[in-house]
């Protein structure tokens, strides 16, 4: 399965809201870590490749100061709007693709990263290869991505239901599911690219949903509409509702507790002699 049916027309500016407000407490999070691990420093120019609405680079623009900068690239227009809103003189934000990151010039950064973003790419080799064009000398890449041998039991339920009838009856019946990689993979795909000191960690993840359509809302949100955008509506809403029964299942006093890992890579560029 791979995502090379993922649309990005699907997103709406409904969901880009909520993005914003359901991502404080979960990709935001994982990102800060991310950028733990990536130890950015005052005065270095950093760039936020998927940044969505914003709210990561916003935070990494306060790490560098005003003596360093923050760009922000996505390809969704709706929330690049909202990104913008966050106004500080070290930081911009374009909608742009990562796997050709027009307009930014080479070597132009001393950091980039991936929050939550690399397991939508469908041509990950090209990616890394435009990164590495991007990144300068000595300079280091992060990713924070899911890992495919450790997925939730939402991504698991829908995988089963969307193989049923009549949902498999569309070709793109499982489109829009991240192409997700494992630790080996997402090292051989950074050694590949020409990085060095790879570091790849498998960081258990747990996400408390108060319902289960609070669990499909913030997965239609985090796909930008690919959750079951590729049924006609009708059929979507029945999918929808399939899903959220079997998660019902799952419910406890606390909520629904899905269990996953996260891929937390760090790598260089190769310094020039």
């Amino acid at each position: 399965m791979t995502s090379s049916a993922l649309s990005l027309e699907l997103d709406t500016p409904d969901l880009a809201r909520h993005y914003e407000q359901v991502s404080k407490d979960r990709q935001f999070r994982a990102g800060q870590v991310l950028l733990e691990r990536l130890a950015l420093r005052s005065g270095e120019r950093v760039l936020d490749v998927g940044c969505g609405t914003g709210l990561l680079a916003e935070h990494a623009a306060g790490v560098v100061g005003e003596r360093g900068s923050v760009v922000g690239v996505d390809p969704l227009g709706y929330r690049v709007e909202i990104a913008r809103r966050k106004q500080r003189p070290n930081l911009q934000f374009l909608v742009g693709d990562a796997h050709d990151l027009k307009g930014l010039p080479p070597e132009a950064f001393d950091v980039v990263y991936l929050n939550a973003v690399y397991h939508w790419l469908k041509d990950k080799p090209r990616a890394l290869a435009r990164i590495r064009h991007v990144l300068a000398s000595g300079g280091r890449l992060g990713i924070s991505t899911g890992s495919k041998e450790h997925v939730n039991q939402l991504q698991d339920i829908r995988r089963r239901v969307l193989a049923r009838e009549p949902y498999r009856n569309y070709p793109e019946a499982e489109a829009g599911f991240a192409d997700r990689v494992s630790a080996d993979e997402l090292r051989a795909q950074l050694e590949g690219a020409g990085f060095e000191r790879v570091v790849v960690d498998v960081v258990p993840h747990e996400q408390l949903q108060p319902t289960p359509e609070a669990a499909i809302e913030f997965a239609q949100a985090s796909s930008f509409g690919n959750f079951a955008g590729h049924l006609p509506d009708e059929l979507a809403r029945a999918a929808r509702a399939d899903i959220a029964a079997e998660l019902a299942a799952l419910a406890t006093p606390a909520g629904i507790r899905l269990t996953s890992a996260r891929l937390v890579a760090v790598a260089s560029r190769p310094s020039q002699s």
